[in-house]
């Protein structure tokens, strides 16, 4: 069975880059993985929460449903420190992405692009970073060995994409965005997906914005081939992420 694990900052990105992807897979049986980074507790929208644990905790709980609706087979939020990843220890959350990945065995690697996305969030970088180093790392013996107890071995996924897209959002920094190599075909899937962010509640206010962005996407999610364990010159657009991949 394939197995696709998707790497994020926050609750709600795996809807916004990702959303359709998982829920189009994860209909066809491939497992799908996300493990989002931090709870989201510095958003600007609060949702009526009190304090950064009690939004946390509200965020956490949206993300949960979400992953229901996308149909993801496991979905996990950390606790790094939202709107803060660029302080915390390089070193450590690679090593636990880099376990996940050792953990999950996936064939396909999903995650933000190095520029922070459309938006160009600082997290959304460094989500990028970390996941970039420990897909690299995970299938190396010589990284992380004290994870390599109790049957855990190196994996090397497959391929490794960052999401991207066809237009920038003008209102935010300038960003260089990755080319699209890849371009999934979600379809009506396009509703569901609407409906998946509406579960975020605390962030509602964002659904307006949310909406009109990925209906200027169309009904389509796009993807850089960011690195491949069978070196290759890219040739065409692929549909499908698995494309060439071996189970």
């Amino acid at each position: 069975m394939f197995r696709l694990l998707c790497i994020t900052a926050h609750p709600d990105d795996e809807v916004g880059g990702f959303g359709g992807t998982l829920l189009l897979y994860g209909s066809r049986g491939v497992e799908t993985y996300v493990t989002c980074l931090t709870p989201g507790q510095a958003a600007t929208n609060r949702g009526g929460a009190r304090s950064d644990a009690e939004l946390a905790a509200m965020r956490r709980a949206e993300f949960a449903e979400a992953c229901k609706i996308l149909r993801v087979h496991h979905g996990e939020v950390l606790d790094y420190p939202d709107a803060r990843l660029y302080r915390v220890d390089f070193f450590e959350v690679v090593g636990v992405l880099t376990r996940r990945i050792r953990e999950i065995r996936p064939h396909v690697v999903l995650t933000i692009g190095p520029e922070g996305a459309i938006t160009a969030h600082p997290d959304h970088s460094m989500a990028s970073v970390f996941a970039t180093v420990a897909y690299h790392w995970a299938g190396r013996s010589n990284h992380y060995p004290e994870q390599l107890i109790n049957g855990l071995k190196p994996h090397r996924a497959q391929k490794l994409y960052y999401a991207t897209a066809n237009f920038v959002l003008e209102d935010r920094p300038p960003v260089s965005l990755p080319p699209a190599t890849a371009i999934i075909e979600v379809g009506d899937i396009l509703e569901t997906k609407i409906i998946a962010f509406s579960a975020h509640v605390s962030q509602r206010p964002l659904l307006p914005i949310f909406e009109k962005t990925i209906r200027n996407r169309g009904a389509c999610e796009r993807y850089h081939l960011a690195a491949a364990i069978t070196p290759r010159t890219l040739d065409g657009i692929e549909h499908d992420l698995f494309t060439g991949v071996i189970e």
